[in-house]
């Protein structure tokens, strides 16, 4: 049996404008039914970097702190609590985001990534996130292995790109459509190359910078446009002889890209929203019935996604080449939740190696 350490090191959030570094904080041990993994790496999601900038939407109906952060993890298993089965010691794996009770209403229909109870890794204490050395995997938690050869630059991207697949397969992508998607950061991304895996007739990728654009272009859009720098709307309009796109997907969080869309799609369209706003966001909702008759859709996290990905991930199906390039120690969580709000430069996952 490995001899594993009593404390570790972990960022842990007591309060918005408290995060603090704990160089001892208690590891977690394996009950029966669980799993304790050594984190390979946790990415840092913009939920991440929202929360501890205060925002209410988490604080105050979501968040229980004093929590570990940190929901995109990947790791390897150091200790099996009694009664776990198909998984050893050494298994590389990841875990969904969210651990159902099993027990509510949607859970017992299938619908499990809309548990009631919704605990999420990485918000509250008893599901502790994978920003620290290691992290435990509750009994309900959904995990699955993950291939030792697919470098942990791409492994990492398994939970981000699961929830790409999860907002495309609710877009309904046919053959005929044009398809725009808005924000090309790591979801965007994931979305426009599983998109292409769908054969749109066209596949349109929108952002206001420019070195993501070309990466867009890399992972299968057929065309990219910079709002800050093209009317996207006239354009789009201009395609389509003034009826608009068929699909619009929006992936920025940005209350200007919702109203963009609204402009855009086409009478019967259908609207799929993913982001997380910070604030609320307004609109026509005239344009959404009276106006347009549109099939307004959300999508949230990535249910029954994560085994495809993963093999999608393996056989380099869809892009991930330099998505996530840029690594920093859990010591320098600071920094590396500071890029990833300001997302300065190229850079476009932060990742954090504990």
């Amino acid at each position: 049996m490995l001899k594993l350490p009593e404390t570790m090191k972990a960022l842990v959030a007591y309060s918005p404008d408290r995060y603090v570094f704990e160089k001892a904080w208690q590891r977690p041990k394996a009950g029966p039914g669980e799993i304790v993994l050594k984190v390979e790496a946790c990415g840092v999601c913009a939920g991440d970097v929202k929360a501890k900038h205060g925002a209410e939407r988490f604080w105050k109906n979501f968040v229980v702190p004093p929590f570990v952060p940190g929901h995109e993890f990947i790791g390897f298993i150091v200790e099996l609590g009694k009664g776990v089965a198909g998984f050893e010691i050494g298994d590389r794996v990841v875990s969904e985001q969210i651990v159902p009770c099993g027990k509510c209403l949607f859970c017992q229909t299938g619908k499990y990534w809309m548990c009631e109870i919704h605990d999420i890794y990485g918000f509250r204490p008893h599901v502790n996130g994978g920003m620290a050395e290691y992290i435990r995997l509750p009994v309900n938690a959904r995990t699955y292995k993950v291939p030792k050869e697919i470098p942990v630059e791409k492994a990492v991207l398994v939970e981000p790109y699961s929830c790409s697949k999860h907002a495309v397969d609710r877009a309904q992508i046919g053959l005929e459509d044009i398809v725009v998607i808005s924000g090309c950061g790591t979801l965007g991304l994931g979305m426009v190359g599983i998109a292409k895996l769908k054969n749109p007739k066209l596949l349109i990728a929108l952002d206001i910078k420019d070195n993501r654009l070309k990466k867009a272009k890399e992972f299968g859009a057929d065309l990219i446009w910079n709002p800050g720098k093209t009317d996207v709307v006239k354009e789009i309009k201009k395609l389509t002889g003034g009826y608009g796109c068929d699909i619009y997907i929006e992936a920025t969080g940005y209350h200007m890209s919702v109203n963009q869309g609204m402009e855009m799609i086409r009478k019967l369209g259908r609207f799929v929203e993913f982001s997380v706003f910070s604030q609320p966001t307004t609109l026509d909702w005239s344009v959404i019935g009276d106006q347009k008759e549109l099939d307004l859709l959300g999508a949230h996290l990535s249910p029954y996604c994560f085994p495809t990905v993963i093999d999608w991930i393996h056989q380099d199906k869809i892009g991930t080449e330099g998505v996530a390039k840029t690594f920093f120690s859990l010591e320098d969580w600071e920094k590396a939740f500071d890029l990833a709000g300001t997302g300065e430069g190229s850079v476009l996952k932060v990742v954090i190696k504990p």
